[in-house]
């Protein structure tokens, strides 16, 4: 849906060159033009408007002199340097541009009618005058010489398979009728065919095709041949057909012309010379005479040069160049150039620039040389209310088609209406202030303005169904014709509809080729038989304007030159004028290269935005893209489609220059990670955008190939809803969420609290249970606003919680409030679905409600029946879940109700609840209960059924272990409470909690099992408290204490058993010996000396106190060594390791961060590797016990040299080392003391050296073990924010894998304050 606008147009004028241009090329290196007439060549430049250079053919006698003579082409050489002339003489001419040389490179005698070169201009091929095709190199070799009429199709004839005769064959629509239609007779070329041959190249250079007129038929025919001059296919008859040839460069289709009986048509042909489409020209069928036919270089625009066949007054004719283009298989006119019927005015030769696709060089007969430079614009509305209608405009010859994107979407050709202009259309443009009226520029220099008229929507027609149109063509309210010097076609561009009576146009200006005119045009106040519009004041430009934008919002006029400068149009000032656009601080903007879309809009300040041919998005002179498309800017917004197939909308009010940028630069990258990112959305290949439907949320993309698509971007659409929420508006956002499938949560996330003030509009906006049921359902726990859609910066949505609580419990219970308020009946379903969806379905109570509409119907004439609500909460719950809950209630009423709404067989529910019927109302209950697996509201009501049903209760409590809740429910003095209790007691003795057992059966008077429960927990005093109580004899206790006294010599509990064998065994030598054995020597001395046993130290006493300090020697030895042992070998390991890293990284291996070097023999693996190996063998034991999960980490951890984690290995033994030395500071201070007492000073020195010296070892050796920065976690080498430096980086420090952060010890801490060293000792 875009249009052809003229962007800029240059006007050559003071040239008089010799006789009479016939044809020119342009130089690709320099931008002149080269015009052959039939005296000399002359090069033209076109934007300095002088003759550069001059040749004459006529001196060399290429040419005669008197006029005569005729140059059938002409072709830059850009490689050679040289423009190769063909003269109809037979002359082939080089003409050195160097040098100015004139060099004969060939003749034929025949004389030449055509010359063309193929694309990569390595041929050439002449048309002779014997009607022969001669090809020649770009040296001008000759390869071959064929004749042009050939009797053969060629080498692309079709087969027959000789499946019957024509007559039996099927004939389609055209009916049997046609197996006997005779042969229709060729009709001859038309009489003004100059019957020359036109000779045309398809754009990859493997074919061209030829026209001529055969001599046979005298119809002209089309041929194909190949790149060697092999012919490949002839056309079929084809009546009508003239002489004009084009082959689309990027296509398989030839361009001709064909006069019909009725028509006039433009005709496509195949390579193999079958027709293949058409299009029909805008005139009678004899009216005009197509002269020739031109695609441009990228096959988007067909220009079409016409000429009346009947002279006007004066006896001349008219002449028109047309430019068409394609969209969905409709052919649009979108441009008409009429050049009058002055014959000096009219072309003498049309000529696409070979190098810029839009640009259109044209000579006339009176050596004039225009040059116009196309764009494409979609020509839309700029409406942002909700008035405007989403206009776009498609110019369609003399036709506006315009389609209104908010009332419907309908794909191109078609449209919502159309305006029948009386000449062609040019120019098309929207008001600013009314953007539903717009104004069009014609062909024949007057601007029509249509507006809308006041009439209502028509009412529905009869007998159409009730249909009635949903827009309105607006109605002609005037034609001017404007005031302006149109010497030459489109003396008017760019124009702008400000104001109802003001209009901005730029016009070419007279004093200088490189100058243009800003113009403000108005109605005329003079009185006149047409209105006009004047120009009221101008203000010259240098340079060519070839953009102009206007900002609604600001006023702002900006204008574009063509190399990209940038000015600001003061046109509403006392005296117009033109400055430079300047920055907040005064420094001068302009753009890098010319952009053919520019925009204004604001970020920070305001800035003109532009995109070029080249894809580059440009604010200002900040690039901020390199693969832009199309752009739209709306609102606050800025939509763009990218080459990479993308739509992105941005937020202009949140970002900056900078910020645009780099969220641009991300696009299609990894960084684009987050599925909620609302700014990005995947669109199909090739997509453009064509506009955005004001205040709405949908979004018009056009495709290639010219169809329609309409998306709801995800920007737009959230801004939308929070417009509307913040409104209040919760009908439109809820339809709109719906219908997109937006989270209802949005609803109240946005702003819980003006949510929860808003309840009751909300309700009354909704007004449907349906919706209501719809948005309770969808309710959860989660913030939308961070999690689904986070809410831009400086946005004034507010997502924090309205009250403590769940949200979903709030949402519930504010609605259902509100609903029992307004109108109970109405909402009860809604209000049923309130009590469902709560965290805690509250199933019992919405089963009640549904209760007491059976029981009591409500009366009013929207209430629901039971059944339906029934009906209802069945749909929300699971009929099975409800019967459950349903038979919790112990209404037995409610019961039969939801069970006959279910698929449960009577005979199967109907026995169990008559059992449950004649049972007394607790144990009922407990029946109840027990079958819904409610335990402990089953015991409770057994607790109530009495002392018969205390056997059942305390079952229950055995087989559901309730021991606790059960002794709630009895006093206890009663004998329930002692069962129970010794129940209980039971259960905690098997679960290896016999002291707890102990207790419970000692408050509940079972002293004698008490006292075994105290015995097999060990616990000694509460024993001897419950034997005393019993109370046992003297015998009995002593030997209570001795087998008490053994347990706790069998736990390591000296101290305690020597008091139990001292005081209540009364056997001091027992008590001693059990004191020397736990090392406890002081108080093993205290005895002796208390109970005068002195004899005891000789025989006991000193030889265990020498056997202890010799074991602690030795002890010792053996973890120094150990320590030494595996401190060496962990330095080892650490250094193969970091020698294997270094190998790995000039290997440039990138997927081992790290590699275990685990022996000389063993291989290298990565640390991920090792993890994921031992997490494949271990997942087995996964689920076992603690005890075979600690074999597995040992064998994990296993020492044995070359395991893939033997440095974590080495550093837990060293822990326990060290923890183990360290724990024997009061043993060693002990035993000092006691060696020193008895004199052993020797030994108590050497013990005491030796444990020092392993104190020092640990102490100098820990910071080598536990090395800085090995507990330091280290960042990730990879991930959505690295970059390929921080990835090497990482790769080339040393540090741990993640199994080792997981595992690795932390270093001891040395208990350095424990004073152990006796300073007696030296």
């Amino acid at each position: 849906m875009r249009n052809l606008r003229l962007l800029k147009s240059l006007r050559c004028l003071k040239l008089q060159g010799p006789g009479t241009p016939q044809c020119f090329t342009v130089r690709t290196d320099t931008g002149t033009v080269l015009i052959a007439s039939e005296y000399s060549v002359t090069e033209l430049d076109t934007r300095a408007g002088q003759v550069v250079n001059e040749v004459s053919l006529t001196v060399e006698r290429y040419l005669p002199e008197d006029g005569g003579g005729t140059v059938v082409g002409i072709q830059d050489l850009p490689d050679q340097e040289s423009v190769c002339v063909a003269t109809a003489t037979g002359d082939v001419i080089l003409y050195n541009l160097n040098t100015n040389q004139l060099e004969c490179v060939g003749s034929v005698d025949s004389g030449l009618s055509a010359m063309s070169w193929s694309p990569d201009q390595e041929l050439v091929t002449l048309t002779t005058g014997q009607d022969t095709i001669i090809m020649m190199t770009k040296n001008f070799e000759p390869i071959t010489e064929v004749g042009i009429h050939q009797d053969d199709f060629g080498a692309g004839k079709f087969i027959t398979v000789g499946w019957g005769k024509k007559e039996t064959q099927f004939h389609g629509s055209e009916g049997k009728h046609a197996a006997q239609r005779k042969t229709i007779e060729v009709q001859p070329a038309m009489s003004w065919d100059d019957r020359r041959p036109r000779v045309t190249w398809r754009g990859d250079g493997q074919l061209f095709a030829v026209s001529s007129v055969c001599p046979l038929t005298g119809a002209r025919k089309v041929r194909v041949w190949n790149r060697e001059c092999v012919l490949q296919s002839t056309s079929e008859t084809v009546n009508g057909l003239e002489q004009s040839l084009c082959w689309k460069p990027s296509g398989s289709l030839i361009a001709a012309t064909q006069r019909h009986p009725n028509k006039h048509s433009v005709v496509f042909m195949e390579k193999n010379g079958l027709l293949h489409g058409d299009f029909t020209l805008p005139f009678g069928k004899e009216q005009v005479k197509v002269k020739e036919l031109l695609w441009n270089s990228d096959s988007t625009v067909l220009a079409v040069w016409l000429e009346d066949m009947t002279p006007g007054e004066g006896g001349q004719v008219n002449t028109y160049i047309q430019l068409w283009t394609v969209g969905n298989y409709h052919w649009y006119l979108k441009q008409n150039l009429y050049f009058g019927s002055d014959p000096q005015r009219a072309p003498a030769y049309v000529s696409w620039d070979p190098e810029r696709p839009l640009r259109l060089h044209l000579v006339t007969r009176g050596w004039v040389s225009l040059s116009y430079d196309w764009g494409w614009s979609t020509d839309r509305s700029h409406g942002e209310d909700g008035h405007d209608n989403a206009n776009v405009a498609v110019i369609d010859g003399d036709k506006l088609l315009v389609s209104t994107f908010r009332q419907c979407v309908v794909p191109p050709p078609m449209c919502a209406y159309d305006l029948q202009l009386p000449a062609p259309v040019n120019l098309v443009t929207f008001q600013r202030q009314r953007t539903n009226e717009l104004a069009a520029l014609t062909a024949d220099g007057h601007i029509s303005v249509y507006g809308q008229g006041t009439e209502k929507l028509s009412e529905p027609a009869a007998g159409l169904g009730e249909f009635r149109s949903v827009t309105h063509a607006p109605q002609l309210k005037t034609t001017y014709r404007v005031a302006v010097d149109q010497e030459e076609p489109l003396a008017l561009r760019l124009l702008l509809w400000l104001r109802e009576d003001v209009f901005l146009g730029v016009g070419a200006c007279t004093d200088g080729p490189s100058q243009s005119k800003m113009l403000i045009l108005g109605p005329s106040e003079a009185q006149g038989p047409q209105p006009t519009l004047e120009i009221r004041s101008h203000v010259e430009v240098e340079g060519h304007v070839i953009s102009m934008c206007h900002s609604s919002k600001t006023g702002t006029v900006a204008l574009q030159l063509e190399d990209g400068q940038i000015r600001k149009f003061l046109w509403d000032s006392l005296k117009p004028s033109v400055v430079e656009w300047q920055d907040s601080t005064g420094c001068r903007i302009n753009f890098p290269d010319p952009c053919v879309q520019t925009a204004l809009f604001t970020i920070e300040e305001e800035h003109l935005l532009g995109l070029t041919d080249r894809s580059h998005l440009f604010v200002g002179e900040t690039e901020v893209a390199s693969n832009v498309s199309s752009f739209v800017v709306y609102d606050d917004f800025l939509l763009l489609t990218t080459h990479s197939h993308t739509c992105r909308c941005f937020r202009l009010t949140t970002l900056t220059v900078k910020g645009l940028q780099v969220a641009l630069a991300a696009d299609g990258g990894q960084n684009q990670n987050d599925q909620n990112d609302e700014t990005l959305r995947r669109v199909e290949r090739g997509s453009r955008i064509v506009t955005v439907v004001p205040q709405d949320t949908r979004l018009i993309l056009q495709m290639p190939r010219g169809n329609l698509e309409t998306i709801r971007h995800r920007a737009l659409v959230l801004a939308q809803l929070r417009k509307w929420l913040d409104s209040q508006r919760f009908r439109e956002a809820f339809e709109c969420m719906r219908k997109l499938r937006i989270n209802l949560n949005l609803i109240y996330d946005h702003n819980p609290k003006v949510f929860l003030e808003s309840v009751e509009t909300f309700l009354r906006q909704l007004d449907s249970i349906n919706h209501i049921n719809l948005f309770l359902t969808e309710l959860k726990e989660d913030d939308t606003t961070t999690t689904m859609y986070p809410c831009p910066v400086n946005t004034t949505g507010q997502s924090a919680t309205a009250a403590c609580g769940k949200k979903v419990d709030i949402v519930c219970d504010a609605l259902r409030c509100t609903m029992e308020s307004m109108d109970q009946h109405k909402y009860c379903l809604s209000i049923l679905t309130s009590h469902v969806k709560k965290t805690v379905p509250e199933l019992e109570v919405a089963l009640q409600k549904v209760h007491e509409l059976r029981v009591n119907p409500p009366s009013a004439a929207n209430a629901v029946s039971a059944e339906e609500a029934l009906k209802y909460l069945l749909f929300l719950v699971n009929v099975n879940e409800l019967y459950e809950h349903s038979l919790g209630t112990y209404d037995f009423d409610l019961v039969l109700m939801v069970a006959e709404k279910s698929q449960k067989d009577p005979k199967e529910y109907l026995p169990f609840l008559n059992m449950l019927k004649t049972l007394e109302p607790n144990y009922q209950r407990y029946s109840i209960d027990k079958h819904l697996k409610r335990y402990r509201k089953a015991l409770h009501h057994l607790s109530k059924c009495g002392e018969e049903h205390f056997t059942e209760a305390l079952n229950l409590v055995k087989d559901q272990r309730l021991y606790s809740e059960a002794l709630g429910l009895y006093p206890t003095d009663s004998p329930q409470y002692k069962a129970l209790s010794c129940a209980y007691a039971e259960y905690l003795v098997e679960q290896q909690q016999a002291e707890q057992a102990g207790l419970l059966l000692w408050r509940c008077g079972e002293a004698t099992r008490a006292l075994q429960a105290f015995v097999g927990s060990a616990s000694w005093r509460n024993a001897l408290c419950v034997a005393e109580q019993i109370p046992l004899p003297s015998d009995q206790l002593a030997l209570l204490a001795r087998d008490l006294a053994e347990k706790l010599i069998e736990l390591r509990r000296y101290t305690e058993a020597a008091i139990l064998l001292e005081r209540y065994a009364k056997d001091c030598e027992e008590a001693i010996s059990a004191l020397i054995t736990g090392a406890v020597w002081e108080e093993a001395l205290r005895l002796v000396y208390l109970y005068k046993r002195q004899d005891i130290i000789e025989t006991n006493f000193k030889p265990a106190l020498l056997e202890a300090c010799s074991s602690q020697a030795s002890y010792l030895e053996a973890q120094k060594a150990m320590f030494t042992r595996h401190k060496t070998r962990l330095s080892v390991v650490r250094e193969l390791k970091e020698k294997a890293r270094l190998e790995l990284l000039d290997e440039d291996i990138p997927d081992c961060p790290e590699a275990e070097l685990y022996s000389e023999a063993s291989s290298v693996m990565t640390g991920s590797h090792a993890g994921s190996k031992y997490s494949h063998s271990n997942s087995r034991i996964t689920s076992r016990s603690s005890k075979n999960r600690r074999k597995a980490e040992r064998k994990k951890l296993s020492l044995k040299e070359g395991t893939p984690l033997e440095d974590m290995a080495l550093l837990h033994a060293l822990a326990e080392i060290i923890h183990s030395v360290d724990k024997m500071r009061e043993e060693v201070h002990s035993l000092l003391k006691a060696l020193v007492l008895f004199q052993f000073d020797g030994q108590a020195g050497r013990l005491q050296h030796a444990y020092g010296e392993a104190l020092q070892m640990i102490e100098v050796a820990l910071p080598e073990v536990w090395q800085e920065g090995l507990q330091q976690t280290q960042a990730p080498i990879t991930g959505p924010n690295s970059t390929a430096n921080s990835i090497m980086a990482s790769f080339q420090q040393p540090r741990p894998s993640a199994t080792q952060d997981s595992e690795t010890p932390p270093p001891p801490k040395m208990r350095n304050s424990v004073k152990w060293k006796l300073s007696i000792l030296k």
